[in-house]
């Protein structure tokens, strides 16, 4: 049988739980998240968001097809002229100025991450980029998607945070998440099992250090 996206998670079932379910995140569906965990978190994301332009840069540079590079460009015109600007006016009503979004400096866990993410990149090829980018395009709507399903989940006015869930759970970013699925299980389809192994190697740490992000956020840590 050929490999597909949920192939990976089903290889990594602990990290991707604890990734998907975890406190921050269950505590920002609740509404019972402390302000000052979520606006940390959402200074870092700002840092993380600049790594991941650069991430799709460097697809663009690893991508072997013009449908690849097409691909590339788009992520990268996405985040550059849309993503950044709506991050900021949202980080501007929690009162975080752009000057000091400007002047942040990067957690560890933002540094490990984005510069993982991009160290493999480097070293692979584009599949091996876009497994290590997919716990973050996949994952933040299926977060989105589970925090829907959860009876605790607060929405609307009652939770500081349903704008945030409203962002993942979007029309936009439910389709780019299928979008990457899709392409995901095209090139998964035709690698063998050594390469499918991996893979899931990269699949896991990248999982692994999107939940150091989340503890980062929880804990306040620098």
């Amino acid at each position: 049988m050929p490999y597909q996206f949920e192939d990976l998670k089903k290889h990594c079932p602990t990290e991707w739980r604890d990734y998907i379910e975890h406190s921050f995140v269950r505590q920002l569906g609740n509404a019972s998240l402390a302000a000052e965990a979520f606006q940390h978190y959402l200074k870092q994301d700002y840092l993380f968001l600049i790594q991941f332009a650069r991430a799709f840069a460097l697809a663009a540079y690893k991508s072997p097809t013009l449908s690849d590079l097409r691909q590339a460009k788009d992520g990268l015109q996405a985040i550059l002229d849309t993503e950044l600007d709506l991050h900021i006016q949202y980080c501007n009503e929690w009162g975080i100025s752009e000057d000091e979004l400007a002047n942040l400096p990067e957690a560890r866990a933002t540094l490990a991450y984005t510069r993982y993410v991009l160290d493999t990149g480097n070293r692979g090829d584009l599949l091996d980029l876009h497994v290590a980018l997919s716990p973050c395009i996949v994952g933040y709507g299926e977060i989105a998607n589970w925090l829907n399903d959860r009876a605790d989940t607060i929405r609307g006015e009652a939770n500081p945070y349903d704008a945030w869930i409203s962002m993942y759970e979007s029309d936009e970013f439910q389709d780019a998440m299928q979008a990457e699925i899709r392409w995901l299980d095209e090139r998964l389809a035709d690698v063998s099992p050594a390469r499918f192994e991996q893979l899931t190697r990269i699949f896991r740490d990248a999982t692994r250090l999107e939940i150091d992000f989340w503890d980062m956020g929880l804990n306040l840590s620098d």
